[in-house]
């Protein structure tokens, strides 16, 4: 057993776990944060990812113990009290989702993808969001109102950038 020590969604926890204990795992399991979904276990579906320190990863392929001190934002840490997050109010608003399993991990994707285009002054074509979507396998919507929403959504967080200004 490790003491694994994470900042998540902005509060400080530590557990005796583990050294094979899955980031994935951790939150769902210790930490009761089952935003996380876990579809596969190899990396292949995108339904389990969050962010940390500040980028998206898949939380089935990485150890806990390996990330202690780390920043951990999960689905359930982006929204604003009960105002959703821009990224989860697009996803609502255009239906970019179905039966919900994959839309956490979406999330998480669409809202890394839009922060790193922003900051490398590059423009989110529906291209380029398609592209960027392959690691997140969705069996229900066929993608199309998910390009919609993150499109939407990179849209609104552009405008809160500016409102912050």
């Amino acid at each position: 057993m490790t003491q694994v020590t994470l900042t998540v969604n902005g509060k400080s926890v530590s557990r005796d776990v583990p050294d094979t204990m899955l980031l994935s795992e951790f939150l769902r399991e210790e930490l009761r944060l089952t935003g996380t979904h876990v579809g596969c276990d190899t990396s292949q579906c995108g339904a389990c990812v969050v962010h940390l320190d500040g980028r998206a990863v898949k939380s089935c392929t990485a150890l806990a113990v390996a990330h202690s001190g780390s920043a951990v934002t999960t689905i359930e840490g982006l929204a604003s009290g009960k105002a959703l997050h821009p990224m989860q109010e697009a996803f609502n608003e255009h239906h970019g989702l179905q039966c919900g399993f994959c839309t956490t991990g979406m999330i998480m994707t669409g809202v890394d993808m839009v922060n790193r285009y922003k900051a490398a002054g590059k423009t989110l074509t529906p291209e380029a969001i398609r592209k960027e979507l392959e690691g997140n396998i969705c069996r229900c919507t066929g993608y199309h109102n998910i390009v919609k929403a993150i499109e939407d959504a990179a849209t609104r967080m552009d405008g809160m950038a500016q409102a912050a200004e």
